[in-house]
């Protein structure tokens, strides 16, 4: 039972805390050792991409599954058409997936300059194998109706295409609960720099918290929290060779890469990367290219959101076995270490308090480990007690209203 104990103990201090330590001595050595190593070597990439003929503004074909959006598609489509990009260069599709509400008349609006396409509701999943379809361009984009982009957010997103070995990029979301922490420190950075292009996109995230009205999130800090160690984790696999997966908002693939998805595909965003990285190709990460979300706005709507990744994670396997053989999925530790390991935790955490249990009268230290368990789910039930009496608060606060962030203008910011 000791041994249970600390195995379980072992694997989750892993799990969070040793691989990103692993991954950011794996990074340094890397830089201080392989500063000139071909980075498809370690993927051991087969078939590898041309380069872009147009390393600056190659061809780009932008896909939107979207379902009764009809509030958020215009101005959606506003920012996109605003991007820092050449029109001729830009193809904007739009799939309106069984929608009942306004939003064909909202896309009918834009028949001009974007491709409209309406087919009977099939989920996401299926619209998006029907955008593809459409896609003339080499590299497609794929992005959500909700958020929106820095107005450079295309150029620095497409960039990284001009390595033959990268398949896919993923670009930084940001949430408004870390938009404010980050922008001083960068406008800092850029201006050492002089890079326009991200001095702009650093006065579009201080324009986000100090011009937009207040969003009411009961959990905005913690998210933000949350997800910056994410992307934390995300940089550096991105350094060491691939990332994981992508940020549904924001992320671009070579068309020639692309499969169509099963229909009930429920993580577009980690399946795709994950098929570009077996067919040996890198997924990397560029925070240059920025998009813009809110927090969620409860912790309801935040473990649904968790449910279905989770949901997700395990319907990929079965989708991809090929993912859990050493031989034949290139960043195979990332992977165990990463998402099974996530999966692994929470039974891990259940042998843990089990063992303690057990242990308990014998010794000390599995009496304060046990003591130390008890509090932290009393905290975590404390602090569910005050999100429910805060988000009673809000709902009876008519000053404090929930919205979401506006279209990017290049010149002004977010409106």
């Amino acid at each position: 039972m000791a041994i249970v104990f600390w195995a379980s103990i072992g694997f989750i201090a892993y799990v969070y805390a040793g691989y990103p330590l692993l991954l950011q001595l794996w990074a340094w050595l890397r830089h201080c050792g392989m500063r000139h190593a071909d980075c498809g070597t370690i993927l051991g990439s087969s078939n590898p991409q041309s380069a872009i003929r147009d390393p600056q503004f190659p061809g780009v074909s932008i896909v939107i599954a979207a379902r009764n959006e009809g509030p958020r598609l215009a101005a959606r489509l506003d920012n996109l058409l605003a991007l820092d990009y050449p029109a001729s260069r830009r193809q904007i599709i739009v799939v309106s997936d069984g929608s009942t509400d306004d939003t064909l008349d909202v896309l009918m609006r834009y028949q001009r300059v974007a491709h409209v396409i309406s087919v009977p509701a099939g989920g996401k999943a299926n619209a998006l194998n029907v955008g593809v379809a459409r896609a003339t361009f080499d590299i497609v984009v794929f992005a959500d109706a909700r958020q929106v982009f820095a107005a450079d957010a295309l150029t620095e997103l497409v960039a990284p295409f001009a390595d033959p070995q990268v398949g896919a990029v993923s670009g930084e979301l940001l949430l408004d609960a870390e938009s404010a922490l980050f922008a001083n420190r960068r406008a800092d950075k850029d201006r050492r720099r002089g890079h326009a292009g991200q001095l702009r996109a650093s006065a579009i995230e201080r324009r986000i918290s100090t011009r937009r009205r207040t969003i009411a999130s009961t959990i905005a800090d913690g998210v933000g929290m949350y997800w910056r160690y994410e992307k934390g984790l995300r940089r550096l696999e991105s350094e060491v060779g691939s990332m994981l997966g992508a940020t549904g908002a924001i992320y671009a693939i070579r068309r020639s890469l692309w499969r169509a998805l099963p229909p009930d595909t429920i993580l577009d965003d980690v399946l795709t990367p994950m098929r570009c990285v077996l067919q040996g190709y890198r997924v990397v990460f560029t925070e240059r290219a920025r998009a813009f979300d809110r927090a969620a706005v409860d912790a309801d709507q935040e473990a649904r959101r968790k449910v279905r990744t989770l949901a997700g994670n395990y319907q990929i396997l079965a989708l991809e076995p090929r993912l859990l053989l050493p031989w034949r999925n290139p960043v195979w530790l990332q992977y165990m270490s990463h998402k099974l390991g996530r999966l692994a935790v929470p039974y891990a955490l259940m042998t843990m308090f089990a063992s303690s249990i057990v242990l308990a009268a014998g010794q000390s230290i599995y009496m304060l480990t046990l003591a130390g368990q008890v509090g932290f789910y009393l905290l975590a039930g404390y602090g569910a007690l005050i999100e429910l009496a805060a988000r009673r608060r809000i709902a009876q606060t008519p000053d404090v209203v929930s919205v979401t962030v506006g279209p990017v203008n290049p010149i002004r910011g977010v409106a």
